[in-house]
């Protein structure tokens, strides 16, 4: 929105600075950020008062859970609404991108706090079906999934492009439709899976949106992608304004986050920022990176679905609990241990993530 206040620069004044993205995504975590440290506790009274005993704890989960009983939950409406407050503030509201990466965060919010209030409601952890969560997440992802398309350049419509390989560009088709819903919907729900420990999934999903956000101003930029030798997709650049808002939002919310935690991030935050992570993806064309940079989701993701199947198939566990920072905590891992463990882990795989761009 304050970008329109370049109609008042003559190209020399303060307000051309607002022409600027960086100097706007600059606004927008500052933004975000002071909208966290006004809002952040008075919103955890909100929720304790409305929440009374908190979001309910697994009867199966590891022991010293049961300590956090009564702590409130949908803390993720804290960071929801400091990046969209900042992004309307300081994004360039005709930007097409901009309303994608708003939307999924907003539709897949929805589902989380759908989810997180029927678990306090009726305080058990079953909360909405996953049949419906995983259908109505599809059905987002379908709709970003065409916008996304809609909007990419003619010659990357349908195509995934590879990291390191740049010259290669793969063809599928309208097979790249459901390939970007997976996207969409798999980082959802593997950074939900991750949030599980106070603190564990809100840093290393700045870190990895951090690196998307790196990426998607280079891939906006055209002298950016000629040195780099990446493909242009123009318009990309303003996602990180976004980007911003959701680091000075996530700092603000581990500010009542860190152990012991005064509220949690629930599946309204989670659910938002992984469809976030995964929308910033398909739109940058870097759907494989998004691999990389959010590695430690993938993983979390991984150790379920392995659990899972061999469970089914033999009868027992590989290992003592998925998702895998359960399985740390059985073997005796203090959970700050984990979590800064997990943190470094996040941040080196985003470090990696970012130098496929210069890899040839």
């Amino acid at each position: 929105m304050l970008y329109w206040l370049t109609i008042w620069s003559d190209g020399g004044d303060f307000f051309n600075l607002f022409r600027y993205i960086t100097f706007r995504a600059g606004g927008a975590f500052m933004t975000a950020l002071i909208f966290g440290f006004l809002f952040g506790q008075p919103l955890i009274n909100v929720l304790r008062r409305r929440q009374g005993k908190g979001q309910p704890i697994r009867s199966d989960g590891p022991e010293s859970h049961f300590a956090k009983s009564g702590t409130p939950t949908m803390g993720g409406l804290l960071i929801v609404g400091a990046l969209v407050t900042s992004t309307l503030l300081w994004a360039r509201l005709d930007n097409p991108y901009v309303w994608l990466v708003l939307f999924v965060t907003l539709a897949f919010g929805l589902i989380g706090f759908a989810d997180d209030y029927a678990k306090v409601s009726k305080q058990n952890v079953s909360g909405v079906s996953g049949r419906v969560r995983l259908g109505l997440g599809f059905l987002i992802a379908l709709i970003a999934a065409y916008w996304a398309t809609y909007h990419h350049p003619g010659e990357l419509q349908y195509q995934l492009a590879l990291p390191v390989f740049k010259d290669v560009l793969l063809n599928m088709g309208i097979f790249f439709i459901p390939f970007a819903m997976f996207v969409i919907v798999g980082a959802a729900n593997a950074v939900n899976l991750t949030d599980g420990l106070d603190g564990l999934a809100i840093m290393p999903v700045m870190i990895a949106s951090s690196a998307l956000g790196i990426i998607a101003y280079a891939v906006g930029r055209v002298d950016f992608t000629d040195y780099l030798g990446l493909h242009y997709v123009p318009g990309t650049g303003e996602i990180l304004v976004f980007v911003a808002g959701l680091v000075g939002g996530g700092l603000g919310f581990l500010w009542y986050n860190a152990p012991p935690a005064a509220v949690f991030m629930g599946d309204t935050g989670s659910l938002a920022l992984g469809g976030a992570l995964g929308a910033i993806a398909v739109a940058t064309k870097h759907e494989l990176v998004l691999g990389i940079v959010g590695g430690l989701f993938v993983a979390e993701a991984l150790s379920v679905i392995i659990q899972v199947l061999y469970f089914k198939r033999t009868g027992k566990r590989v290992f003592l609990m998925a998702p895998i920072h359960h399985h740390y905590e059985k073997k005796g891992w203090a959970e700050p241990t984990i979590v800064i463990r997990f943190w470094i882990i996040a941040l080196v795989l985003a470090m990696i993530g970012l130098a496929t761009l210069k890899l040839r």
